[in-house]
């Protein structure tokens, strides 16, 4: 809801906070590099910061952000643009992360698009060609929950699109290599706006629990 002059202000107050004589935070990011140690793949919402929600300092997190937090699978030609998939590659084989969070989250405007009820996206929209990522966790979602409410449906869309994505991680073979190795561990955060809480998804289980 923040209007340009306010974020100007809000940008004075930053460089108040982080540009102080005694506060070196910045200088030693600038002289140092960034190191963070975690990668977080978020929805571009504006209710969904990472490092908001999760209390992070400049520096702290390496974030990639896209509607519906997707991950797309490994493609073998390079010519296209591939955003969020150059940005895997800078973070684990560059920065060598140390985790992957794949962070979706509850009443997500993406996944409510590929259940043909977001709007006023047409069928040859940009939103809905990026949104086919998460075709087969919608189909998974009406085959499994063919009667249940819609609002169900749609939170069941959000958390399997995170497993899809993680499953889509799994197809680089210099992430994959890495998790076999130990040195990378991949983890799937559903963050429920509406009820403030965040749940992570137990491999055991096979659901998602409350952090």
């Amino acid at each position: 809801m923040a209007q340009p002059h306010q974020l100007i202000e809000g940008f004075r107050r930053f460089r108040e906070q982080h540009f102080a004589e005694d506060d070196a935070l910045y200088r030693q990011l600038v002289t140092e590099g960034q190191t963070p140690k975690t990668l977080v793949v978020a929805c571009c919402d504006s209710r969904v910061d990472p490092a908001l929600v999760l209390d992070c300092a400049p520096g702290d997190l390496f974030v990639i952000r896209n509607v519906a937090n997707l991950v797309p699978p490994a493609e073998s030609r390079l010519g296209g643009r591939h955003g969020t998939s150059a940005a895997l590659d800078y973070a684990v084989r560059t920065l060598k992360i140390e985790h992957i969070i794949v962070l979706g989250h509850a009443h997500c405007g993406g996944i409510r698009a590929l259940f043909g009820s977001g709007g006023s996206e047409a069928p040859e929209s940009f939103i809905n060609s990026w949104m086919r990522l998460a075709e087969d966790a919608r189909a998974s979602v009406l085959r499994d929950l063919p009667d249940a409410p819609v609002e169900v449906q749609l939170e069941a869309c959000e958390q399997r699109a995170i497993l899809g994505s993680l499953n889509n991680l799994m197809t680089f073979d210099w992430i994959r290599e890495r998790v076999e190795a130990g040195s990378l561990t991949l983890h799937g955060w559903y963050f429920d706006i509406e009820h403030g809480q965040l749940l992570q998804y137990d491999e055991h289980t096979r659901a998602f629990n409350k952090l």
